[in-house]
């Protein structure tokens, strides 16, 4: 395996990281008088696991890593954070990202003072893998592609994805929270072959546990010893190791709901086109569908006004005159259709 030493930040390569109490011990005991925790129980009177082993264990095997190559986050969002500031160097280094995208990549940068390079997608929103690689050099440190991609609902090419994973000089970073959704295999097969490469996912889409703030991160052990370096000690409290770990008892129910989501997309695909001021409805891996329409603007504020509310994307690159729809139960879709049909231009 290549080492990705070289393209870490000299700060973070001497960093002797923070020491808790928790991840000091090793063993058993029934007395803990070493974190200046409150002794009396309220269930949540001692500090939680700083490393989340059983939960990440249960996350291991069902998607075929080994526990060393989990980092768990506060949202994918911490995960990006510290990509970011474990690899850029401000004044120097910069990020990809291939717009239009996930926000939060660009947001992260801009904290962090990072310059971020903005590479288009094409005009089926695939990457442009030339001129990814064109672009790219010694100072390339992060790569973001988020696939199935937000907010155009498409799934990368498995062979663009490959191929840029092996060529990028820096980081490779797949965001997949919306892979469940997808009849495209998640690019974590590609960790053993690819030692530059991150896969993200969360616990927030299919899982139906976004107020819990949950993101995971695969990578090598060698990055995942970065993430760890780097995060706070206790940044997974207690309540949502539980949460998640009882969701993960009941993968079955997960799986029904997917099923009805992939079927009342179909639906409102269909229910979509109907619709004489509808230009044009994109085909969508995840649980929302891009929708181009005549004045989007002014359907966006009918929709408001009727306490409906969607995502007016047309102000963003590549999604002139769109609107992102999120795929809600039967009823609410059902609302939103007879609301659609009433909106007179």
């Amino acid at each position: 395996m290549m080492s990705i030493q070289h393209l870490v930040r000299n700060n973070i390569r001497s960093l002797v990281p923070y020491s808790s109490a928790r991840s000091e011990f090793k063993g058993q005991a029934s007395v803990f008088l070493d974190a200046n925790e409150s002794p009396y129980s309220t269930g949540y009177n001692r500090y939680p696991d700083p490393l989340q082993w059983k939960l990440k264990d249960k996350i291991a095997k069902r998607e075929g890593v080994r526990t060393d190559q989990i980092f768990l986050g506060n949202g994918s969002d911490e995960a990006i954070d510290l990509l970011i500031r474990i690899f850029c160097e401000p004044g120097y280094d910069h990020i990809i990202t291939l717009p239009p995208t996930y926000g939060m990549y660009q947001v992260s940068a801009a904290i962090s003072a990072i310059t971020i390079q903005e590479v288009l997608l094409d005009q089926a929103y695939e990457p442009r893998v030339k001129a990814i690689l064109e672009i790219a050099n010694a100072n390339s440190k992060l790569l973001f592609l988020c696939s199935p991609n937000n907010p155009t609902g498409n799934s990368f090419s498995l062979d663009k994805i490959k191929k840029l994973a092996a060529s990028f000089p820096g980081i490779t970073v797949v965001d997949e929270a919306y892979i469940d959704f997808a009849a495209q295999e998640s690019t974590i097969s590609l960790l053993r072959s690819c030692p530059r490469l991150v896969v993200m996912k969360t616990f927030s889409k299919a899982w139906g546990l976004a107020g819990i703030r949950l993101g995971m991160a695969f990578a090598s052990s060698e990055i995942i010893e970065l993430f760890n370096k780097v995060k706070p000690p206790y940044n997974i409290n207690q309540l949502t190791q539980d949460a998640a770990l009882a969701a993960m008892q009941n993968e079955a129910k997960v799986k029904e709901q997917v099923g009805k989501i992939l079927e009342e997309r179909l639906l409102m695909r269909e229910n979509l086109k109907s619709l004489d001021y509808i230009e044009q409805v994109y085909p969508s891996d995840a649980n929302f569908i891009l929708v181009k329409m005549k004045n989007p603007r002014g359907v966006y504020r009918y929709l408001v006004e009727q306490g409906i509310i969607v995502r007016d994307r047309s102000k963003v690159a590549l999604c002139d005159a769109c609107l992102r729809i999120t795929i809600g139960t039967s009823e609410e879709n059902e609302q939103l259709y007879k609301t659609l049909l009433t909106y007179q231009d």
